[in-house]
C-alpha cells in the first residue's frame, strides 16, 4: 500500500510538471507571436508615407477616422477637397456638402499651382477690366479685391466677418451682395476654397432625402434656393448660383437678425446652357444641357419634400429662376408648402411699399393709386411679380375690375411697348404670366 501510495504521488507529480511545462512554452509561444506581430507593425508603420510610389512601387494609404460631414471638410489633415470619390462621399456623410464633380489631387494641385503662377496684376477679368463689362453690372475692381478679403476671412473668423458687415452694412452691403456678388458667382468655381450651403445634382437624384440629413443642424429657419439659371442680369451662371444664395442670407443674418446656423444656402445643380462654362475645365458643375418639362420638375420636387421632411417649419426661399419656372413652380407650391419667390414676390411687395409712400409723401390716400399710370421697363420675373401684385392691390383695396387695373399699365420690353399687335405676344407670356391682359 505505501509503495503503491508513493508511485500515485509521484504519477501526480508528473502530471502537475508537465501541466506547467505546456502552460510555459504555450506562453512562450504567445509572447514570440506577439512580438513578432509587434516587429511586423513597426515594419509596416516605418513604410507609411504620404508619397505615391515607395521603393519604385505604387502604394495605396489608408487612414481611418471616426469623423463625418462637416467635420471631415473642416479637418485639414482629412480634408481632401474634391477628391473624395462617391463611396467615400455616402460613406462618410459628404453627399451634398460637395458640389458634384470629382477631382483627383493632380487636377486640384494643377489649378493651386495656375494661381501661385499668377500675381493679382497678372489677372485677366473681363468682368472688371473691361470697361463696357464695369459700366454695366457696376463691378469695380477694388470691390473685387474687397470681396475675396471677406471670403478669406469668412474662412477663419465667422463671427468677426458678420460683425464687419453690421458695423459697417452701408460699405459692406454691395460687397456682400449686389453688384459684387454677380462677379463671385461667375468666378465660382476658379475662387472656389471650402464649401458652404448645399449642393444637389441630377447625380443625386433618389437621394435627397437622406443628404438633407448630412447637414449637421437639426434647426434652419430659412433656405435660399437657386437653381442658377438666370442670377441677376448675367444670365446662366450654373453651379456659380450658389453665390447668390449666400450673398441673400448674409443680408439677413446681418440686418435681419438670422443665426449663421440657422441658415442653409442651397443649388440645384441641373446642368447648364451657358458654352463658357462647359469648355471651362475648372467648372464644378454638371456640364450636360439643362433638364426641362417633368423631369426638371421631378428633381424639384423631391427637393421640396426632402427640405420638409428634415426642417419642416423653415421657410423656402425662390432666387433666380428662369421666368418661366418661376411662376409655375410658384404656383405648384405655394399651397402646399412654407416659400415664397423673391424675384416674383419679394421684388413686387418693396415696389408696392415704395408707391404706397409715395401716394403718402404727397398727401394722397391710399387709394390713389388706383389713378395713377404704371410704367415697368423690362419684361422678366421682376416684371411679372409688380404688375401682377400692383394690379392685385388696386382689385383688392381699391375696387377696380381685373381689366380695369390691368388698363393702368405701360410694359416695355427690348423691342418697346407690348401691344397686343406683337406677333410674338404667345411666346413672350410663357415668361409673363397674364401677359396679354396688360398689353396696349
Amino acid at each position: 500500500d505505501s509503495l503503491l501510495q508513493e508511485n500515485e504521488g509521484t504519477s501526480t507529480l508528473k502530471k502537475t510538471e508537465s501541466c506547467k511545462m505546456l502552460r510555459l512554452r504555450s506562453s512562450l509561444n504567445l509572447t514570440s507571436r506577439l512580438v513578432m506581430e509587434n516587429k511586423a507593425l513597426q515594419e509596416r508603420k516605418q513604410t507609411i508615407s504620404s508619397k505615391k510610389v515607395v521603393e519604385g512601387k505604387s502604394r495605396l494609404h489608408a487612414e481611418i477616422t471616426s469623423s463625418k460631414g462637416r467635420d471631415i471638410l473642416n479637418d485639414p489633415v482629412f480634408n481632401k477637397g474634391l477628391a473624395f470619390p462617391g463611396t467615400e462621399r455616402d460613406r462618410m456623410g459628404l453627399r451634398g456638402l460637395l458640389p458634384p464633380v470629382i477631382r483627383t489631387m493632380n487636377e486640384q494641385e494643377r489649378i493651386v499651382m495656375d494661381e501661385l503662377s499668377h500675381s493679382w496684376s497678372e489677372r485677366k477679368d473681363d468682368m472688371i477690366e473691361n470697361d463696357e463689362m464695369v459700366l454695366k453690372s457696376g463691378i469695380m475692381k477694388e470691390d473685387v479685391r474687397k470681396k475675396e478679403v471677406l471670403m478669406g476671412l469668412h474662412e477663419r473668423n465667422e463671427t468677426l466677418y458678420y460683425k464687419i458687415i453690421m458695423d459697417f452694412f452701408n460699405e459692406m452691403s454691395k460687397i456682400i451682395y449686389t453688384p459684387t456678388v454677380g462677379w463671385a458667382c461667375a468666378r465660382y468655381s476658379g475662387l472656389y476654397k471650402k464649401p458652404r450651403g448645399m449642393f444637389f445634382s441630377l447625380k443625386d437624384k433618389g437621394e435627397f432625402a437622406s443628404m438633407v440629413f448630412n447637414w449637421d443642424s437639426d434647426k434652419v429657419d430659412v433656405v435660399v434656393v437657386t437653381d442658377g439659371s438666370r442670377v441677376l442680369g448675367l444670365g446662366d451662371l450654373g453651379i456659380g448660383g450658389l453665390g447668390i444664395s449666400i450673398g441673400k442670407l448674409d443680408l439677413y443674418i446681418a440686418a435681419g437678425g438670422f443665426h449663421p446656423r440657422r441658415v442653409l444656402p442651397v443649388v440645384i445643380d441641373i446642368g447648364t446652357d451657358n458654352p463658357a462654362l462647359r469648355k471651362d475645365p475648372n467648372y464644378m458643375g454638371l456640364i450636360n444641357p439643362r433638364i426641362d418639362g417633368w423631369e426638371y420638375y421631378e428633381v424639384i420636387d423631391e427637393f421640396m419634400e426632402a427640405i420638409a421632411l428634415r426642417w419642416p417649419k423653415a421657410l423656402i426661399q425662390f432666387e433666380d429662376f428662369q421666368t418661366k419656372h418661376a411662376i409655375k413652380l410658384l404656383q405648384r407650391y405655394k399651397n402646399s408648402f412654407l416659400m415664397f419667390n423673391d424675384d416674383i414676390q419679394g421684388t413686387a411687395a418693396t415696389v408696392l411699399a415704395g408707391l404706397y409712400g409715395a401716394m403718402k409723401l404727397q398727401g394722397k390716400p391710399y387709394s390713389a393709386l388706383a389713378s395713377e399710370k404704371i410704367v415697368l421697363v423690362g419684361a422678366g420675373s421682376a416684371a411679372t411679380g409688380v404688375a401682377l401684385t400692383i394690379r392685385r392691390a388696386m382689385a383688392i383695396r381699391m375696387g377696380l375690375t381685373m381689366e380695369e387695373a390691368s388698363e393702368r399699365f405701360y410694359i416695355l420690353d427690348k423691342d418697346g411697348l407690348i401691344s397686343k399687335d406683337r406677333k410674338n405676344l404667345s411666346e413672350l407670356e410663357r415668361s409673363f404670366y397674364n401677359l396679354k391682359h396688360f398689353a396696349r
